[in-house]
């Protein structure tokens, strides 16, 4: 007789630097969401409304947002 074997490690989710430390110029929807502490549909949403506290630029059909307007809305330099 054989016993199910069950994996409970759980997958590590996507490592996040800090905004002071990024380096890009804009980041893509999760990453922003991240900072931002929202849900990345949230931000969709902002995008398709046009009315959230920042707009991103739409880069092939893509969404990125600025690091420079997410460090200038969190205060962040």
């Amino acid at each position: 007789m054989q016993t199910a074997t069950h994996r409970s490690a759980a997958t590590p989710g996507p490592a996040f630097v800090s905004l002071a430390a990024e380096t890009r110029t804009a980041v893509d929807t999760a990453t922003a969401a991240f900072h931002l502490s929202r849900k990345p549909q949230t931000l969709r949403g902002w995008a398709c409304h046009e009315d959230g506290p920042i707009r991103p630029m739409r880069l092939h059909g893509r969404l990125a947002w600025r690091t420079a307007d997410l460090r200038a809305l969190l205060g962040v330099s």
